[in-house]
C-alpha cells in the first residue's frame, strides 16, 4: 500500500506494506529476508537455528522497520524467531552458560520485545535469566564487562551492543533503576579508555591487564580503528538512549559521548563515495575497502540520533549521503526481486586460536561474504531510519505530551510490578500508544507523560513544556477503582496553556468506558461536547460497523484514509468549535472529529482513542485496508505544524 502523506509543508512517502507490496529499499530486503530465512533460520551463520547474535541484530532490524512501517509479518516473523528458543516454561534452548559471553546477550532485545507486546510470563521469564546472567559475568578491575569468558580482562566495542540495549530496555521495563547507573558506567569507560585521541574514534578492544600479545604495554589498546566495531559502539549509544531516564545525571555525558563519536565517524566518512572504510582511518591504503556492515550502522546511529535530537541535524544528511552510497556499491537485486547486501565482513575479533592479531594485515584479511546476517540487520536498521529521514528534526525540540493522570490505569507486570498502561507511549501491547508514539517521534519530537493534575503548580509547570497535550478515555471506576476526574484548577491550567498556543487532542470514548460529566467541563470551554452515547458498536469481527471514512479536505487529514474507530460517542459543536467530519446513520448525521481555534492555540476532538496499537500495528485481524498508521503519522504532523 503506497501512502503519500503531509507532514509541517514536506511530502514524503511511506511504505506500509499489504501483501508483498513493496516500495524502500529496506522494505524489500525485510521481504527478502522473511522469505529467505523463515522463523530467522539464517543460512549465513555456520549453525542456523543456533541462539546467536548474528540472529538477534537480524531481529533487530526487522523490529525497526515494523516500528517504522508497522507491517505485522514483521512482529510474527520476530516472535516465531524466539519461540524457536524459548518454551512455554521459559527456558531458553541452546544458552551457554559457561561462556559467560556478551554475545549472547544480544538476542534478549528480541526477547523482551516479544514480552513487552504480548505480556507473556514465558519471555519474562526469559528475560529475567538473560538478565540474570549480567549479575554473573565476569569484570575488569576498572568494573567492564569481560567480553567473553576465554577474553579475560578485556572489553571489547562489540559488546556495547551486545548487552547495553537489552539491559536498558529490561530496566526500564521491569523498573530497575539502578540499572542504569551501571549502563552508563560501562558506557563512560569505554569513551574514556578505547578513545584514540588522535582520530576521536574508538579501539577496538582494551586488555586493563596488557598481557595480550594484541595489546599495546602502555594503553591496552588493540592497534587499529576498525569500523565495525565502532558501528556497534555508535548503536549501542543510540538505542540505550531510547531507555534512559531523562532525569538520569548521567545521561548527559552519554549524549557527549555519541556526539563525540559522530563527530569522528563524519570526518572519517569517504568522500568520493559516502562509505566508511574497513579500517577507518586507513582509506585507499592497499588491500582496504569500504566495508557494508559498518557504512550502515553509522548511517542508522546518524540518522537516529539527528532524529531524536542527540546530534546536530546536519548529521542527517551525511547518513543519507551513505545510505547512497550503500545502494550504488553493496546492493543487487535479481529478477524475482529478491535482494542481497554484498561486502560484509564476516567476523573480527582479537586473540583466540587461531590467533587475531588485530593488525592492519588481519583485518583486511578476514573473509567477506554476501547477505550476513549482521550485515543485513544492520542495512534494515539503516533503513528505517532513512524511511523517516523526510521529515527528521522537522519538531525539533517540540514535547508530546500525553495525560496520565485523568486516564492512570494500572496493571501488574510479568515480574508483580505496578505500572501505567493505556493509551501510554511506552505501551507495546494492544492498549497503547506506542505507535502513535512513533508517528510524532518520525517528525523529531520528544514524549512526555503528564502524571500529575495540571491544576497542580508541579502539573502546570510540565504541561508549559509541551507544544502538544493528548487526553484520551477519562477514567471512571470500573477502568480505575480511584479516578481522578477533572476539576476546576486543570481546566482552568488546560484552557489558558491553549490560549497561549498549546495544541490539545481530545479522544474521548464510548459512554460504557470513560467519563463524560466532569471532562466535559474542560472540554465545554472550546465549544465541544462529547455525548456519552454509543455509536460504531462493533460485535465480534463486524468490521464495516467501525470503518469511518476520512476524505481529503478536512483541514486536518492531508489524505484520505480508510480509518477504524470501534465503539465510539458524538459531539455536539457550538462556538469556536467546527465539525471537520460526520458520520451519517439515516436518520441523522453524527460529528466525529472536531477543531476549535482558541485564542493561539487549537483543539482537536475525535469520538475515541482509535489510534492505539489494536488498531495501527497490523498484527492483529484488522483487514489490511484501513491504514491506521498512515493516518496517525498525518494527523502527527498536522498536530506539529499547528503548535508554536
Amino acid at each position: 500500500m503506497r501512502r503519500v502523506l503531509v507532514g509541517l509543508g514536506v511530502v514524503l512517502t511511506m511504505g506500509l506494506r499489504v501483501g508483498g507490496a513493496q516500495e524502500s529499499a529496506s522494505a524489500k530486503m525485510a521481504d527478502t529476508v522473511m522469505k529467505a530465512w523463515p522463523a530467522g533460520l539464517v543460512s549465513t551463520e555456520n549453525n542456523p537455528g543456533k541462539w546467536a547474535y548474528e540472529e538477534g541484530v537480524l531481529l533487530d532490524g526487522l523490529a525497526a522497520e515494523w516500528h517504522t512501517t508497522a507491517d505485522g509479518r514483521e512482529f510474527k516473523y520476530i516472535k516465531a524467531a524466539v519461540d524457536k528458543y524459548v518454551s512455554a516454561d521459559g527456558e531458553i534452548k541452546g544458552y551457554s552458560v559457561e561462556a559467560h559471553s556478551l554475545d549472547n546477550i544480544e538476542m534478549g532485545r528480541a526477547v523482551m520485545l516479544v514480552y513487552r507486546v504480548t505480556q507473556q510470563e514465558r519471555y519474562y521469564k526469559a528475560a529475567k535469566f538473560i538478565h540474570e546472567q549480567l549479575a554473573v559475568q565476569p569484570r575488569t578491575a576498572s568494573g567492564g564487562y569481560w567480553h567473553k569468558q576465554i577474553y579475560p580482562n578485556q572489553m571489547w566495542l562489540d559488546g556495547a551492543y551486545m548487552a547495553g540495549p537489552f539491559r536498558a530496555a529490561y530496566a526500564a521495563t521491569f523498573q530497575e533503576r539502578g540499572d542504569f547507573d551501571d549502563i552508563a558506567k560501562e558506557l563512560l569507560l569505554m569513551d574514556g579508555k578505547m578513545r584514540d585521541p588522535k582520530t576521536g574514534l574508538l579501539k577496538h578492544g582494551w586488555d586493563e591487564s596488557k598481557q595480550m600479545a594484541w595489546a599495546d604495554k602502555t594503553t591496552g589498546l588493540s592497534p587499529e580503528l576498525w569500523a565495525r566495531a565502532i558501528g556497534w559502539y555508535a548503536m549501542a549509544l543510540v538505542d540505550v538512549l531510547d531507555w534512559f531516564p531523562k532525569d538520569h545525571p548521567e545521561r548527559a555525558k552519554l549524549v557527549a559521548a555519541l556526539n563525540r563519536t559522530a563527530a569522528a565517524i563524519v570526518q572519517y566518512q569517504d568522500k568520493q563515495t559516502g562509505l566508511w572504510w574497513q579500517v577507518m582511518d586507513k582509506a585507499g591504503k592497499a588491500g582496504n575497502y569500504p566495508e557494508a556492515s559498518a557504512s550502515c550502522m553509522f548511517v542508522y546511529a546518524l540518522a537516529k540520533g539527528a532524529r531524536m535530537g542527540y546530534l546536530p541535524i546536519a548529521d542527517e544528511a551525511v547518513a543519507k549521503r551513505g545510505w547512497e552510497g550503500v545502494q550504488k556499491r553493496f546492493v543487487t537485486a535479481d529478477a524475482d526481486g529478491a535482494v542481497t547486501l554484498h561486502g560484509t565482513v564476516k567476523v573480527g575479533g582479537l586473540g583466540g586460536s587461531p590467533y587475531r592479531s588485530g593488525t592492519y594485515e588481519y583485518y583486511i584479511g578476514e573473509k567477506i561474504i554476501d547477505q550476513d546476517a549482521k550485515g543485513v540487520g544492520a542495512y534494515l536498521l539503516a533503513g528505517s531510519e532513512m524511511e523517516q529521514s523526510a521529515t527528521a528534526g522537522m519538531a525539533r525540540g517540540k514535547v508530546v505530551m500525553v495525560d496520565a493522570w485523568f486516564n492512570s490505569q494500572t496493571r501488574k507486570n510479568a515480574a508483580g510490578q505496578t505500572e501505567l498502561f493505556h493509551y501510554k507511549w511506552d505501551d507495546d501491547t494492544n492498549n497503547g500508544f506506542a505507535f502513535f508514539g512513533r508517528a510524532f517521534q518520525r517528525y523529531g519530537a520528544e514524549l512526555e507523560e503528564e502524571t500529575v493534575a495540571p491544576g497542580t503548580a508541579e502539573g502546570a509547570t510540565r504541561l508549559k513544556k509541551a507544544q502538544v497535550f493528548i487526553m484520551a478515555s477519562p477514567d471512571i471506576p470500573i477502568k480505575n477503582p480511584k479516578p481522578n476526574y477533572m476539576d476546576k484548577a486543570s481546566g482552568d491550567a488546560i484552557e489558558a496553556w491553549v490560549k497561549a498556543g498549546g495544541v490539545l487532542l481530545l479522544m474521548q470514548n464510548d459512554g460504557p468506558n470513560a467519563e463524560f460529566e466532569h471532562f466535559n467541563t474542560l472540554t465545554d470551554r472550546f465549544g465541544i461536547h462529547f455525548n456519552a452515547v454509543l455509536r460504531n458498536h462493533v460485535v465480534n469481527d463486524d468490521f464495516p460497523a467501525g470503518t469511518l471514512m476520512i476524505p481529503a479536505g478536512t483541514g486536518v487529514f492531508a489524505q484520505p484514509h480508510k480509518a477504524y474507530l470501534k465503539d465510539t460517542s458524538t459531539i455536539t459543536v457550538s462556538g469556536p468549535a467546527k465539525a471537520v467530519l460526520t458520520a451519517t446513520t439515516e436518520p441523522k448525521s453524527d460529528v466525529m472529529m472536531a477543531v476549535a481555534k482558541v485564542g493561539k492555540g487549537t483543539v482537536y476532538a475525535v469520538v475515541d482513542p482509535w489510534l492505539y496499537n489494536e488498531y495501527v500495528d497490523r498484527r492483529n485481524n484488522l483487514p489490511l485496508d484501513y491504514d491506521g498508521f498512515a493516518a496517525a503519522v498525518d494527523l502527527a504532523g498536522w498536530t506539529l505544524r499547528q503548535s508554536r
